[in-house]
């Protein structure tokens, strides 16, 4: 058995004369992990081959021990799926059916018996916030309600693994504040391997350990974010308390650029070369201000993902 989650060899996936995915190799280990690109960078092809629904034109690779591509006669598809929960970025709702007959559907779907697949469907509902809401026809849910019942339906036959296609489409902002601490509840309390396709950094920020950035069909980096990310040694947060209308000019005067600011104290500064931190206490002092907090500015998964994409 192996330990690795994905582990992906040389993947390439041609549609006609389009390479979708061109050589992928890829290994991760479980947790939850993002997984960044532009549009046709590969994710949702990536996506269709990690469930078995598609096989690579070359290459090898497993999820969970469990070959990827699968037996001619589906055998090996079918377990790989049995162990992956998928929610879609399209509603796949079945109109008609309340969100208890969705959810227990999808349990069916995935193998288990009828009782079974309705049992799990009231817990998980439940889980979800949706009790209250079962009986109701899912085409009448809110967009929210869609998103957690399309969560449900992932959820219902308990896989190891969670494959998310865009989860906080058309959430408002407390919708999706809700849903990114659902998703990463579900790795932290549940023990849940997920992985999260999305154009929203920030929600890769909020969830995941770990990040892979697709572009034209090609894997550009992969890892943790903290060790991705470039670490800056001109650029510096400043938390100044105080009136700084005399300490700012002084700071430019000494060749310091002023990126930004919260408007909370808080400044992005870019420093020149040769510049040493007590200059900034220095300037401070004479100017009559405290510094309360002073940190390195380091890259941020925004700035990693346009260089990785750009480059």
């Amino acid at each position: 058995m192996t330990s690795a989650l994905i582990d992906l060899n040389a993947i390439t996936r041609t549609f006609g004369a389009f390479t979708a995915l061109d050589g992928v190799t890829l290994t991760l280990p479980p947790g939850r992990i993002g997984l960044l690109g532009p549009n046709g960078a590969g994710k949702s092809t990536l996506l269709k081959i990690l469930m078995g629904l598609i096989s690579p034109s070359t290459g090898t690779g497993r999820v969970l021990d469990q070959t990827l591509g699968g037996d001619r006669d589906g055998t090996a598809n079918w377990q790989l799926r049995r162990l992956i929960g998928f929610m879609p970025e399209a509603d796949a709702l079945v109109p008609g059916l309340t969100g208890i007959e969705y959810v227990s559907l999808a349990g069916e779907l995935y193998g288990m018996p009828r009782r079974e697949a309705q049992r799990r469907a009231h817990e998980v509902l439940s889980y979800l916030e949706l009790e209250e809401a079962r009986y109701r026809r899912v085409e009448e849910y809110s967009t929210g309600m869609k998103q957690r019942a399309k969560l449900a339906q992932a959820l219902v036959h308990d896989p190891p693994v969670l494959l998310l296609d865009e989860p906080t489409s058309g959430l408002d902002p407390a919708g999706r504040d809700a849903m990114l601490r659902l998703i990463r509840a579900l790795g932290t309390d549940h023990g849940k391997s997920v992985l999260l396709s999305t154009h929203l950094l920030a929600d890769v920020e909020a969830v995941c350990e770990q990040v892979v950035i697709l572009a034209g069909g090609r894997v550009r980096r992969v890892g943790a974010v903290a060790d991705l990310c470039s670490r800056r040694q001109d650029r510096y947060r400043l938390r100044v308390e105080g009136d700084p209308t005399a300490f700012r000019p002084a700071l430019e005067a000494g060749g310091v650029r002023i990126l930004g600011e919260t408007g909370q104290g808080e400044w992005r500064v870019a420093v020149p070369v040769g510049w040493s931190n007590v200059e900034f206490f220095t300037l401070a002092e004479v100017n009559r201000v405290i510094i309360r907090a002073l940190s390195r500015d380091d890259e941020t998964l925004e700035e990693l993902f346009l260089r990785t994409v750009t480059s």
